[in-house]
């Protein structure tokens, strides 16, 4: 289970859970398939009902704040904390197993972004070019402009999840280039304090060696389809509002 965390502090235990991924590493083949989960969806999360008088469903990105400790939460008595309860969370609501998980908050990745150089994307046409943000043509993104590129929801968040897809890529891309490729065990060194993780660093070294050996064209970005949702309000007791 992979993690994008909306707190821009160094501490990774606040936030949302904004971008949910769940990736399986087929080590046979070897294949990588990353699979997007809407944030906002609406399911029930498990142990928040005895804080919340009774409610037990919210929108997915909030299983990750309620198991962190910050801002006086933990509603999830576990090791695992946040991470732990959005995956069990997607485990009751839609069956998935998550065997290990990583988070990332938007400061870190900023970070990491700009550990390697930053990131090289190309927009090649006008729909491109609206999604993102960016101007038609090639751009060298430092930390900050990318995150900003995969926050963008100007144009729906099924938009904004392609543009994530697009930074994903752009940031294995410069992964591979000789000159950084052998600074991932550094790289990794330095921000495992920084990153919500239940992997050993040396554990995350080999899942980057594997990634950086792989053919583009075994690594697959995939989403639901756009036509199973239907994008609507609902009451929230907990914001006392109409949620999306």
């Amino acid at each position: 289970l992979a993690i994008g965390s909306d707190q821009r502090s160094d501490n990774y235990q606040y936030g949302l859970g904004d971008v949910i991924r769940v990736v399986r590493v087929d080590f046979i083949t070897p294949k990588i398939t990353v699979l997007e989960f809407p944030r906002d969806l609406w399911v029930e999360i498990p142990f928040i009902s005895d804080n919340l008088n009774g409610q037990d469903h919210e929108r997915l990105n909030q299983a990750y704040l309620y198991g962190n400790p910050g801002d006086g939460f933990a509603y999830w008595d576990d090791p695992s904390q946040g991470p732990g309860l959005l995956s069990l969370t997607l485990n009751i609501n839609f069956g998935v197993n998550a065997d290990h998980y990583v988070a990332v908050n938007m400061r870190t990745f900023e970070k990491i972004v700009d550990a390697v150089g930053g990131i090289d994307i190309h927009v090649p046409d006008y729909d491109a070019a609206l999604n993102s943000g960016l101007t038609i043509g090639d751009h060298t993104l430092g930390g900050a402009e990318a995150l900003k590129v995969a926050r963008n929801r100007e144009e729906g968040v099924f938009a904004r999840v392609r543009n994530q897809n697009l930074v994903l890529c752009a940031l294995r891309e410069k992964l591979l280039s000789p000159k950084v490729v052998t600074q991932i065990p550094g790289l990794i060194d330095a921000f495992k304090d920084n990153i919500q993780t239940d992997f050993t660093p040396e554990q995350l070294g080999q899942l980057a060696c594997l990634g950086t050996r792989l053919p583009m064209k075994n690594i697959a970005f995939a989403s639901f389809p756009e036509e199973l949702f239907t994008g609507t309000r609902i009451y929230d007791p907990v914001f006392k509002g109409r949620v999306f």
